[in-house]
C-alpha cells in the first residue's frame, strides 16, 4: 500500500501490513498498530533518530518479530516491525474455503449416493494450510480457557511521554514518577522532571524536577517518608520530600550507574547492586560492585561486591531479610545470565545460588506470600521469554513453574492483594499467575500494548499500568 500525501498510515508491529490511521488493532492479526512513517512524508509520529545509549531500549526479538535492528555508531533506534506478507494468509485462507466447498458437495453427494443406493465419489484430503502465529502456542500449563478475571479501564495521561522512569508509592497513596526519557518528538529527551499521579482524581500533576536528567535510575521509599532517586547514567542521588514537592541532593555512590537495583533493607538502609556504566556503540560496561546507603547520614558505603558483574538483573527482598540478585547482562562481552547470587546485610558478603534454568535479563521479579521469589519473562540475548521460574530461599534452588501464554520482553510483575500475580509489558494481554496452582490465566486485554512501562500497586489494591516507549497514557487494572 502507498501513502499519499497528507495521508496517515498504522503499521501492525507484526504482520507489517498498513491500513489508513484511526484504528488501534490489526485487522489481520490483532496486534498493536502504530502510525507508520514513510520517506518524504511526515509522519504524525516521527521514529527517534539522536542518540541514545543501547542499554536504554533492550533489544528484543520475541518469537514471531522481525529482528531488531542493531544499533548503529550513532545509537540510531527504529522499533521492531515485521515485514510479512498477506499473500500466504490470503492464500491460506482461500485454501480453507476450497476444503469447505468440497466437503459440501462429499457431503450432497453421499445422501444422493444413498438414495439410490450408489457409492459416493472418493475425495482426496487436502492438507490443512500452516498460518504462522507471532504468538507462541499455550504450554499446558497455560489455561486461557478459564474465565478472565479483572479489568483494565483508562485513566489519566502524564504530563509527558516517559519510559525507563521510576514509580514510587508514596504513603499518601500518590505515585511518584521521576526521570526516564521522552521518545515521542523528533529525538530523544532525557528527562529531569517528576509528576505525581493522584488515585482519588485519577490525574497526573507536575511536581519538583531533579538536579539533572537520569533514565533508567533506581528509587526507593524510606522509612521517613521521602524517596531516593539514585543513578541513571550519574554516581549521584536525591532525595524527593512529599511534603514539600522538592528534590535535594545527598550522598555519592562509589561508581556511576544505570540499569541497577536498590533494595529496602530490614534496617531501613539501601542496597544498590551491580549496574552499567560506560556505554558505547557495542554496549556498556557491567558492575560488580555495590554500595548500601545509610539515611541516618545521608551517605553511600561500599560493601561487598557480586561474584559477577551485571545489569538489568532482578533484586528481591527475601523474608529472612537476604536479598536475591538474579540474571542480567555482563556487557558486551558476554551473554545474558543464568547466575544468581544472594547478598546477606548481617556479614556484607555476596554468596552464590541457583543458578536459574533460563538465563533471563530485563525479567521482572516478585517475591510471593510463601516466600518464594517468581521470576516471570524478560529476555535472553534479545529473544522474548514465556519461561517462569520459582526461587526457593531454603533449598537456594530454582525450580520450573507455568509458562505465560505470551512473551514479554521487560515485563512488570505486581503482586496482588490476594496473592497472585499481574504479569504485563509488550503484548496486547496481560496474565494473572494463581501459586496455588501454578498456571496462568490470560486476560483481554490490555487497553495498550507497553514496553519500559512501570505498574505500581495502589494502596485499594488496584494496579496502575502508566508510560512506556513513544506513551503518555495510563490505565487501570481492577482485579
Amino acid at each position: 500500500m502507498t501513502r499519499n500525501s497528507g495521508e496517515d498510515l498504522a503499521a501492525c508491529f507484526n504482520c507489517g501490513t498498513q491500513f489508513p490511521a484511526g484504528g488501534r488493532f490489526c485487522p489481520v492479526c490483532g496486534q498493536p498498530l502504530a502510525l507508520a512513517p514513510t520517506v518524504g512524508v511526515q509522519a504524525a509520529a516521527p521514529v527517534p533518530a539522536a542518540p541514545i545509549a543501547p542499554q536504554m531500549l533492550p533489544q528484543i526479538q520475541p518469537q514471531g518479530y522481525a529482528p531488531v535492528p542493531q544499533y548503529s555508531a550513532g545509537y540510531g533506534y527504529a522499533p521492531p516491525r515485521a515485514r510479512r506478507s498477506r499473500v500466504p494468509i490470503l492464500a491460506g485462507l482461500g485454501l480453507v474455503a476450497l476444503v469447505l466447498v468440497v466437503g459440501a458437495g462429499v457431503l450432497l453427494a453421499s445422501v444422493a449416493g444413498g438414495a439410490h443406493n450408489t457409492p459416493a465419489p472418493s475425495v482426496v484430503a487436502l492438507a490443512k494450510p500452516t498460518i504462522q502465529s507471532s504468538t507462541p502456542s499455550p504450554s499446558p500449563d497455560v489455561t486461557p480457557t478459564e474465565v478472565p478475571t479483572g479489568k483494565f479501564i483508562p485513566t489519566g495521561s502524564m504530563t509527558v511521554s516517559r519510559a525507563g522512569n521510576t514509580a514510587t508509592l508514596l504513603p499518601d497513596g500518590r505515585v511518584l514518577f521521576a526521570g526516564g526519557w521522552d521518545a515521542s518528538g523528533p529525538q530523544y529527551d532525557f528527562l529531569s522532571s517528576a509528576e505525581l499521579y493522584d488515585p482519588k482524581t485519577g490525574s497526573f500533576s507536575p511536581t519538583g524536577s531533579m538536579s539533572r536528567f537520569r533514565y533508567d535510575p533506581t528509587a526507593t521509599l524510606l522509612r521517613n517518608g521521602r524517596v531516593l532517586v539514585a543513578g541513571g547514567d550519574s554516581d549521584t542521588a536525591e532525595l524527593y520530600d512529599p511534603a514539600t514537592g522538592k528534590f535535594s541532593q545527598t550522598g555519592t555512590m562509589s561508581a556511576s550507574r544505570h540499569s541497577a537495583t536498590a533494595t529496602l533493607l530490614p534496617d531501613g538502609r539501601v542496597l544498590i547492586a551491580g549496574g552499567g556504566d560506560g556505554c558505547g556503540p557495542t554496549g556498556c560496561t557491567s558492575l560488580a560492585s555495590a554500595d548500601i546507603y545509610d539515611p541516618a547520614t545521608g551517605q553511600f558505603s561500599p560493601t561487598g561486591s557480586m561474584a559477577k558483574a551485571r545489569y538489568s538483573h532482578t533484586a528481591t527482598l527475601l523474608s529472612d531479610g537476604r536479598v536475591l540478585i538474579a540474571g542480567g547482562s555482563p556487557g558486551p562481552s558476554g551473554t545474558t545470565m543464568a547466575e544468581a547470587e544472594v547478598y546477606d546485610p548481617a556479614t556484607g558478603k555476596f554468596s552464590p545460588v541457583g543458578p536459574m534454568s533460563v538465563a533471563r535479563e530485563d525479567a521482572a521479579a516478585t517475591i510471593l506470600k510463601d516466600g518464594r521469589v517468581l521470576i516471570a519473562a524478560g529476555q535472553s540475548d534479545s529473544s522474548g521469554l514465556a519461561s517462569v521460574e520459582l526461587f526457593d530461599p531454603a533449598t537456594g534452588s530454582f525450580t520450573s513453574t507455568g509458562s505465560l501464554w505470551n512473551n514479554h520482553a521487560s515485563p512488570t510483575a505486581t503482586s496482588l492483594q490476594d496473592g497472585r500475580v499481574l504479569v504485563e509489558g509488550f503484548a496486547i494481554y496481560a496474565e494473572l499467575y494463581d501459586p496455588a496452582s501454578g498456571k496462568f490465566t490470560q486476560i483481554p486485554t490490555v487497553i495498550q500494548s507497553r514496553i519500559s512501562d512501570t505498574a505500581t500497586l495502589l494502596a485499594d489494591g488496584r494496579v496502575l499500568i502508566a508510560g512506556g516507549q513513544y506513551l503518555r497514557s495510563a490505565e487501570i487494572y481492577e482485579p
